[in-house]
């Protein structure tokens, strides 16, 4: 149930992680709060979040450093917050394990939304069953991904989109329908995101796993 549900808040301006506070505790998460990077790698550890709101900025260390070494011990859902406007920016979060973005300023009623929809991501139902294509292997119930008897440790967005690819094996996918349909973003995400993610997953299961369609998005090949 979602009054079960545990939320770390890692903000260093104090105003903005209080509303972000009331807000997720109003909408009956349990909240925790941190106010520099180190605080917050702490807090994951002894509070074990189902989720992550994270601020870019932070003292201590940022909040990229934040997440690599939050997703190195444990995967969990994190939503960044940035007031940075360049792209590349939001991409290298991506790339190290954020699952979507807020840029600053945001209505506390699209961030309650953006965790709502992630932690459904996560609780989704899944069959019992698992994927088997070549040596690639899928535990739809645990959520656990091998190549070649090695697990790889995937962010629940990389995870998602693997598993929408591999129900589609060889299929070419456009940007746009992995947007919405894998990732669940459906306004403002731009498609550069997607690219974010296939690279993580090529990096961790093999360059050879995805295929580029130039101008339309990405198919799984069958690995052999």
């Amino acid at each position: 149930m979602t009054g079960q549900r545990r939320v770390l808040v890692v903000e260093d301006d104090i105003t903005i992680a209080e509303s972000v506070a009331v807000r997720l505790r109003a909408e009956g998460f349990v909240v925790s709060v941190a106010h520099d990077g180190p605080s917050g790698v702490a807090q994951a550890a002894s509070f074990l979040p189902d989720l992550v709101v994270l601020d870019v900025m932070l003292p201590g260390f940022d909040g990229l450093e934040v997440c690599r070494r939050i997703q190195a011990s444990r995967s969990v859902p994190v939503l960044m917050l940035t007031a940075r406007g360049d792209e590349t920016d939001l991409l290298v979060g991506l790339a190290v394990g954020a699952d979507d973005y807020l840029t600053k300023p945001f209505s506390m009623r699209e961030l309650a939304a953006r965790v709502h929809v992630l932690l459904r991501r996560v609780s989704r139902a899944s069959s019992s069953h698992s994927l088997e294509l070549g040596d690639l292997q899928i535990d739809l119930a645990a959520r656990r991904v091998s190549r070649s008897g090695v697990e790889a440790h995937l962010t629940p967005t990389e995870y998602d989109l693997l598993v929408f690819l591999a129900e589609r094996p060889s299929a070419v996918q456009a940007r746009e329908r992995l947007l919405a349909e894998a990732c669940g973003w459906h306004d403002g995400a731009s498609s550069r995101t997607v690219d974010s993610h296939v690279k993580a997953l090529r990096r961790k299961l093999g360059a050879d796993l995805i295929r580029t369609v130039h101008g339309v998005g990405y198919a799984l090949e069958v690995p052999r």
